[in-house]
């Protein structure tokens, strides 16, 4: 955060992203973070001075959990309205089993609602900042970034980070994601942008230099698709390790064999059997020094917020949410 910008960026630890904070006399909060460290987003918001109940608007990047888990507690709470794309929308609004990706990804996420939908050109006003919504797939095929014209800031979500790219799912998005984000990446080197907030990881000032590394990335996974396999698998496999807080070695292999993105992974990507491929990844996590291993735990390297014991409940799926709450 800098003192005197219109659009502030909030850097948080993982299981959270990074959210933004779009001032004016009608408050945009751009993501919401993972949803046990709502306390955390809470007392951020009060101290910038827009305590959640001041908020006119969430608008999500994507539905992932990490970008969306905090909705629940602030439309819950406080009643701020969502707004996401439509594809996002349908699914979280449908309580489709997959939306946010839960099922696929394994993840924990109460439920909210979409009431506005948001689409590519859309403007949204906070009476100091006008923001436009920008259909930046490739991350997932209805990712969203924000653009402020006037301040020449971008909101990235997960497009790219200053030190890393995001990572992409060859699972159920084909062979396609990578030419979506190469194309996305040519939408947004022809805007001005003085910098950029990614989802993960500090702000970006050399947004062309961040920008060309994640192309030159990008490109070189298009010719090597095991890279993108490798990649995806890393994080969310290290996500997990995050949300359980380690695990030893006997639930190591029961998670891994029962997550569908790792079966998926294994069967499609690498042309490996799940039982096989088990020992292997977690071989490259210590081999990429991601996890160690500590007192019988694998344990993730990547500094993390601890999720609070029995916070995570088997509900916590959208199969599960009520219909009732829309």
């Amino acid at each position: 955060m800098r003192s005197g910008e219109r659009i502030l960026m909030l850097q948080r630890r993982f299981p959270s992203a990074n959210m933004a904070l779009v001032t004016g006399p009608r408050p945009i909060l751009v993501d919401t973070g993972f949803g046990s460290d709502l306390p955390e987003t809470e007392r951020l918001l009060a101290q910038l001075g827009v305590p959640p109940a001041k908020l006119h608007l969430i608008a999500n990047t994507h539905f992932h959990v990490d970008h969306a888990g905090g909705n629940h507690g602030l439309q819950q709470a406080c009643g701020v309205p969502v707004a996401a794309s439509a594809p996002d929308a349908a699914l979280v609004n449908g309580r489709h089993p997959n939306a946010c990706d839960a099922a696929f990804l394994d993840h924990p996420v109460q439920h909210y609602r979409v009431d506005r939908v948001l689409r590519d050109g859309d403007e949204l006003d906070t009476g100091e900042v006008v923001l436009r919504v920008l259909a930046t797939p490739g991350h997932t095929a209805s990712h969203l970034s924000f653009y402020a014209p006037a301040e020449r800031v971008l909101v990235l979500g997960d497009v790219f980070h200053r030190d890393d790219v995001a990572w992409l799912n060859l699972c159920t998005d084909g062979p396609d994601p990578v030419e979506q984000m190469l194309a996305t990446l040519d939408r947004l080197a022809r805007l001005p942008v003085a910098w950029a907030c990614s989802g993960h990881g500090p702000r970006i000032d050399d947004v062309p230099a961040a920008l060309d590394a994640a192309r030159r990335r990008y490109e070189k996974w298009r010719e090597q698709p095991q890279k993108i396999g490798w990649h995806a698998c890393k994080r969310l496999f290290g996500s997990a390790l995050m949300l359980e807080g380690g695990m030893d070695a006997e639930r190591v292999r029961a998670y891994l064999l029962n997550a569908p993105w790792f079966v998926e992974s294994s069967r499609r990507i690498f042309e490996r059997q799940p039982e096989e491929f088990a020992d292997q990844l977690v071989a490259e996590m210590l081999r990429a020094r991601a996890a160690r291993w500590q007192d019988g735990r694998l344990v993730p390297l990547t500094p993390y917020t601890p999720v609070p014991a029995g916070w995570v409940r088997p509900d916590m799926r959208p199969r599960f949410w009520p219909r009732d709450a829309l």
